[in-house]
């Protein structure tokens, strides 16, 4: 069984569900290079939720910093 999905930002994932003999979805393949973007995105949605709480700087305050930090 195969279906095509699409996500936010027009990424469309290609899996294959694997099905017991009930016919209920118990497993999914996903090319590797799909699974390793999700799981890139996984990552950077943990970061993001780690850093809620953290205080955050105007761009022009980040530029400064960037700028003296030689980085930009």
């Amino acid at each position: 069984m195969s279906e095509r999905v699409q996500l936010k930002g027009e990424r469309k994932i290609q899996e294959q569900y694997i099905v017991n003999e009930k016919g209920e979805k118990t497993a999914v393949v996903l090319p590797v290079g799909e699974y390793e973007e999700l799981l890139e995105d996984l990552h950077d949605l943990t970061i993001i939720a780690e850093r809620r709480d953290e205080p955050t700087i105007a761009f022009g305050e980040l530029k400064k910093r960037l700028n003296e930090d030689g980085l930009l």
